[in-house]
């Protein structure tokens, strides 16, 4: 019922391994945080790495990355102790990261949906089926150019509230009306706007999924985000509710011509 008990035990730090596989990758904020930690070490503020030992025999760390790193950085550090929770699978590995990581503020939403999917986890195993079948991609971080491709995504929390709300096979179709208009990316607004389009009883007999693609692509994503901004202001809407206005406007008017 509490998992198996932990020892604690001293190491090498240089010992310690990092899974890239669902950890989270080392940002400049991080490098600046380890640096810190080198330059201010100071063993009462010292708090033990988690750590699990793999089948191998080595020690992977599940907690505690950026003072295992700043440890192996110090040149006056040959010994830590760390917290080892005892000989874990893969997935047993990943869900231990999600446990520890899940309520920090300074984890994304991404980095705990990969690390969630790499557990086996339910809910992120349904977001990624669901984005693969609609041809989006979820990033696990910004591009480092800041420019996305068409059909990435950063908004996986939008999304798996979306089928939290609408159910898989609905939620699919929102992100398959983005996808296939090449939004870039396809961002929380663009989503609830197209779901407020497809459901909203105010909206929904009115417009097709394939009106709204339609829509997007004539005016341009960019244009439409612009124009809903505007929108917004001058009549006190959310944004992504302002979008959504305005891909109706323009849906409706495509689809009276087309009829």
């Amino acid at each position: 019922m509490f998992g198996r008990r932990p020892v604690f035990e001293w190491v090498q730090p240089t010992e310690l391994l990092v899974d890239e596989a669902y950890q989270r990758s080392l940002s400049e904020k991080s490098m600046q945080l380890i640096r810190k930690i080198v330059g201010n070490w100071d063993w009462r503020r010292f708090k033990p790495p988690v750590v699990a030992r793999m089948d191998d025999g080595r020690l992977l760390v599940v907690d505690g990355q950026h003072t295992a790193i700043a440890a192996a950085s110090h040149p006056e550090i040959s010994e830590i102790p760390i917290m080892l929770i005892g000989e874990l699978t893969r997935e047993d590995q990943a869900k231990a990261f999600v446990g520890h990581n899940r309520d920090r503020l300074n984890i994304t939403a991404m980095q705990i949906h990969f690390a969630a999917l790499a557990a086996g986890d339910e809910d992120a195993l349904t977001i990624d089926q669901v984005c693969q079948r609609a041809g989006v991609k979820v990033l696990r971080s910004s591009p480092a150019n800041g420019v996305f491709k068409p059909c990435d995504t950063l908004a996986v929390a939008g999304i798996g509230a979306l089928i939290n709300r609408r159910g898989a096979q609905k939620a699919r179709i929102v992100l398959q009306v983005l996808a296939e208009a090449r939004c870039a990316p396809v961002a929380a607004a663009q989503i609830k706007a197209v779901e407020m389009l497809l459901h909203d009883p105010e909206y929904r007999d009115q417009v097709e999924a394939a009106d709204i693609t339609s829509a997007l692509m004539a005016m341009g994503v960019p244009a439409a985000e612009q124009e809903a901004a505007v929108f917004s202001a001058a009549h006190g809407v959310s944004r992504w509710k302002a979008l959504g206005i305005i891909i109706y406007r323009k849906a409706r008017r495509g689809r009276r011509r087309a009829d």
